[in-house]
């Protein structure tokens, strides 16, 4: 192997909150209803992203607590779409040039993802959230609790299951993403939205841009 030169990725599996986008999508929703829901939402939110609480714990009575219609899904796949992070659209790209396959793998709302993934260029068949249910009203009727993303350990279970091809490395910012490092080859912490100190120190990188990400990816030791 060429000085200075690493093993490429074969296979990146990206989160998408305060990952590949800039928000928390559950949060950004409970913001529109009030700011006590709000307040108390993001406090679910952070204890399970940094590990205080199982997300299984928390997953269903935030989205009780602010109950997301359809349009409101709607209005959160336009917000992800304009919250990209800097340098994801070139970098995606150039894997999928090289190969390189992307996952999202996110414990947000499928519907609210796939127009994201579809204007990155992944397929939908490489998107795994979770879906939500609506009645006819287009008003929330619950979720897909048979979900694994909507568990702690779901996101180091589904990729276990799906074996792509090696060596994985697994990005995130949350002990949902920090988890997948069981289930892939190296964990990446992406510090550029969040940075949380207990996620860091179970990273074997710690990246705070897509730029850096990419060197990562492709091999190129810095």
């Amino acid at each position: 192997m060429t000085p200075g030169i690493r093993e490429r990725f074969c296979t990146v599996v990206l989160d998408v909150d305060s990952t590949l986008c800039g928000i928390e999508g559950v949060d950004w929703l409970a913001k529109r209803r009030s700011p006590e829901i709000a307040t108390l939402v993001a406090a679910e939110t952070n204890r399970a992203m940094r590990g205080d609480k199982p997300l299984e714990a928390v997953y269903g009575a935030r989205l009780e607590a602010v109950r997301p219609s359809a349009k409101d899904v709607l209005a959160l796949s336009l917000a992800y779409s304009g919250t990209i992070a800097p340098g994801a659209r070139v970098a995606l790209a150039k894997w999928r040039a090289a190969g390189i396959e992307t996952l999202l793998i996110s414990s947000g709302i499928r519907q609210a993802v796939l127009p994201v993934a579809e204007d990155l260029g992944i397929p939908a068949a490489s998107v795994f959230a979770v879906d939500l249910e609506f009645d006819a009203n287009g008003g929330y009727a619950g979720f897909d609790e048979r979900s694994p993303l909507a568990t702690a350990m779901g996101k180091r279970d589904l990729l276990a299951s799906l074996a792509p091809g090696r060596p994985i490395l697994a990005v995130g910012d949350g002990s949902t993403d920090a988890a997948m490092r069981s289930a892939s080859d190296a964990f990446a912490a992406f510090t550029g939205f969040v940075a949380r100190h207990a996620i860091m120190s179970q990273a074997d990188f710690v990246v705070s841009s897509f730029d850096q990400l990419d060197e990562i990816v492709l091999g190129v030791a810095r």
